[in-house]
């Protein structure tokens, strides 16, 4: 645990999903709707801003350690320094780090998946120079870990998002949780993922979004797994677009709407 949180108010974890524009193929959010409201005409201007408002609201409201984050599987956006942030993009250079001994360890003689998972077990953060560059030790080893212990974190970012959220929400149990998806790398063999190149990045945005729709799910379950769960609201949107699902006490399971709204509006009705 990264901080004793009172679970006496209500929390609200809020995922976004951005794939760069690309539409989707399946219906969205279709593992979520039952739960919550579904809503098909969501203005999206200014949505982003508008949830990160609402979550430094929460934090200045509620000020308690640890308690209110924002995770960006890409870049971050502007942000209030009320929130606890950690981003992929932010974490490239430890990524590299990270990946330069990976790739050493996958080259020497008799090495083996044991041997890696060893190696990386031991890991200190200065080892991924994060003790110079997140002031907070408590921070720099949740980042550490979040490189270290999870599967394709180094690699790809929608899988460095639903690994975050997994842990924050395991080891901070947050009052307020604004987690975002980017979009992802596409597949590559291995030798080729684990290499620090300085090409372009050819990126993945139909994946990506099926990565994306599929971690908010696996981030509302999580949500579930938490005391107080019963209290708490999720919020899922499609960034730059119409659509959204809102799941909480107040809002009525499997229901669709048509009519105009706003995620200010929809923030209201469902916390």
């Amino acid at each position: 645990m990264l901080g004793s949180i009172g679970r006496c108010v209500p929390s609200i974890n809020v995922g976004v999903v951005n794939t760069a524009g690309k539409a989707a193929a399946d219906p969205l959010f279709r593992r979520l709707r039952s739960h919550g409201a579904y809503y098909t005409q969501v203005n999206p201007d200014r949505g982003l801003q508008t949830l990160l408002d609402f979550a430094s609201e929460r934090a200045k409201s509620h000020p308690i350690p640890y308690a209110h984050w924002y995770l960006d599987g890409g870049q971050q956006a502007t942000y209030s320094p009320s929130l606890i942030s950690v981003s992929y993009q932010a974490l490239e250079p430890a990524r590299n780090l990270l990946l330069a001994r990976m790739q050493k360890h996958s080259e020497a003689p008799g090495s083996g998946p044991e041997n890696l998972r060893s190696g990386m077990a031991a890991l200190r953060p200065s080892d991924l120079r994060l003790d110079k560059t997140v002031p907070d030790p408590v921070l720099a080893r949740f980042q550490m870990k979040l490189l270290t212990e999870g599967s394709g974190t180094q690699i790809f970012s929608t899988t460095f998002a639903q690994w975050a959220t997994r842990e924050t929400l395991r080891r901070a149990q947050p009052l307020t949780l604004l987690v975002r998806f980017a979009p992802r790398q596409r597949q590559r063999p291995m030798n080729e993922l684990l290499s620090v190149s300085t090409r372009k990045v050819e990126l993945d945005p139909e994946g990506s979004l099926v990565d994306a729709d599929m971690g908010a799910y696996y981030n509302w379950i999580n949500q579930q797994r938490l005391t107080g769960a019963d209290h708490s609201s999720f919020i899922a949107w499609f960034e730059n677009h119409n659509e959204a699902v809102a799941i909480g006490p107040a809002v009525p399971r499997g229901t669709v709407s048509s009519a105009p709204t706003d995620l200010s509006k929809i923030l209201s009705w469902t916390v």
